[in-house]
């Protein structure tokens, strides 16, 4: 077990509040060594070329302990992911920091990335609500190093916030990619309350042990909109060889609520506030015109009463990458993006308050023909006369965007899906598309967190070459790992 204190770095360009209250949704992102690209993506912990999944319970009992957690992560192998090839770990695993305490929520938010260059990637695992001694919800965060036999919890790192602080929640949002020329490796990311901190490893397993490094306060500029900061997502929007940082949140002040997002571009010498853009608290990125630049994803699932039943229901904007980043609808900076909606053409289903449209994406590929398909979660979509029951859809890519030609959207009443709508289930709270068996086509993992009264279970759905499939599809929860069950909310986080 290793225990670090690093400096943060105050990320000045989005002027957080003090006090601002704080959505916990989890942010994560995979890479490689040197992982610049949002198809960088491919968790693979114990390095045979398949990528694994990695999901958390953040509710789960441990030891007696309510809402301490766990993380299970499932291999992947040319037969894809199941319930036998797989760890469990938590706070009590041997070489992990800490011991299992009520409230911790270990795995509310998880990053993936090879941090110290070795060719494994690692886990980053945030714990926001950490006490810190005496200092409650200081939070913490532990890095699980990756090895020829996958996430074991030996040697694990711990790092917290040099000064910890009551409610700051160090660890709310991680992220891992190559931001700056300064390691090989992954640079990793973590958010709290009021901060942003970047911090490296040198590279080898060798240096896990030492400190790990932080760039200098001036790599981030005084400015950008006031928000309260809830996840992370990366992609090389631009193309310059390094990854670029986005964080949202929703906007605080005069106008609070309102999704927003702060870019931070990527260079040699360290991450530089560019701009602000309109979307958020959630983010996802990819490549969905396939021309090399990444382009990214925001959601707002919950927006303020003043918009009407379109916005309040769920909210999607795409900004397709450039030269310049990110740019709109009209193919410049600071033109807004392309607005989706469940009442844009081609979707399914009607916009209505409460229906969380957005909850969360993810961005794969489902067909193999280049283009970066989305799923959308919607886990407070009603089916028929059943509140909150939840639903997905995927809106395909295309050379010309996003586009709803041949879209489709999934339900517990959807036909070959396994299980039946019930009130509360959230089915869609977490989406992942994933190529677990290295064929070229993600499927699709569906949490519903609120499944069987607060349990939550994953549904897996497999992929063809025309795209998503629920034939075959089947669902497992922690007690089909093995693991706790009870009101864990398994499936609350999926590392993206």
């Amino acid at each position: 077990m290793r225990k670090n204190r690093s400096a943060a770095v105050t990320a000045a360009s989005f002027l957080l509040m003090a006090g601002a209250a704080i959505a916990l949704a989890p942010a994560a992102h995979a890479g490689t060594p040197g992982g610049t690209a949002a198809n960088d993506r491919n968790c693979d912990f114990n390095g045979d070329g398949y990528e694994d999944a990695l999901l958390a319970a953040p509710k789960a009992t441990v030891g007696g302990d309510r809402d301490a957690g766990y993380v299970a992560v499932q291999y992947g192998s040319a037969k894809g992911i199941n319930t036998s090839h797989r760890t469990i770990i938590d706070q009590s695993t041997p070489g992990v920091p800490g011991s299992p305490e009520p409230g911790d929520a270990f795995g509310q938010a998880l990053a993936t990335g090879d941090l110290d260059s070795d060719g494994f990637d690692d886990a980053v695992i945030g714990i926001p609500n950490e006490d810190i001694g005496t200092v409650a919800d200081a939070g913490g965060v532990t890095v699980l190093w990756g090895s020829k036999s996958g996430l074991t919890g030996r040697d694990s790192s711990w790092l917290e916030s040099q000064e910890p602080t009551a409610k700051e929640t160090y660890g709310i949002g991680v992220a891992a990619a190559r931001f700056t020329s300064d390691t090989p490796g992954d640079v990793l990311a973590i958010l709290d309350r009021d901060d942003l901190e970047v911090s490296w490893w040198a590279s080898g397993a060798q240096q896990r042990a030492a400190a790990p490094r932080g760039l200098e306060k001036s790599a981030l500029a005084d400015e950008g909109k006031n928000i309260a900061p809830s996840s992370l997502t990366t992609g090389d929007y631009d193309r310059n060889g390094y990854a670029d940082l986005v964080i949202s949140g929703t906007s605080t002040g005069e106008e609070p609520g309102h999704g927003w997002s702060t870019l931070l571009a990527g260079q040699a010498d360290g991450l530089v506030y560019q701009r602000d853009l309109r979307g958020g608290p959630v983010a996802a990125s990819g490549d969905i015109n396939g021309d090399s630049y990444d382009d990214l994803v925001t959601s707002e699932p919950h927006s303020p009463d003043d918009g009407g039943e379109t916005m309040t229901g769920g909210l999607v904007g795409v900004y397709l990458g450039s030269e310049e980043g990110p740019v709109g609808q009209e193919g410049t900076v600071g033109s807004p993006p392309q607005w989706w909606t469940q009442d844009s053409p081609g979707v399914a289903g009607v916009a209505e308050q409460g229906d969380g449209w957005g909850s969360d994406l993810s961005l794969g590929d489902t067909n193999g023909d280049g283009y970066a398909d989305l799923a959308i979660g919607a886990s407070g979509e009603d089916i028929g006369t059943v509140p909150d029951a939840g639903a997905v859809w995927l809106l395909r890519g295309s050379a010309q965007g996003l586009t709803a030609t041949k879209s489709v959207s999934y339900d517990q009443n959807s036909v070959n899906v396994p299980g039946d709508a019930e009130k509360a289930d959230a089915f869609g709270g977490q989406v992942r598309l994933i190529d677990p068996n290295k064929d070229g086509k993600f499927g699709l993992l569906a949490a519903a967190p609120g499944e069987n009264t607060g349990d939550g279970v994953v549904w897996v759905l497999s992929a063809n070459a025309g795209g998503l499939t629920s034939a075959g599809s089947w669902t497992y929860g922690g007690g089909s790992l093995n693991a706790p069950s009870a009101d864990a909310a398994f499936g609350a986080t999926i590392d993206e």
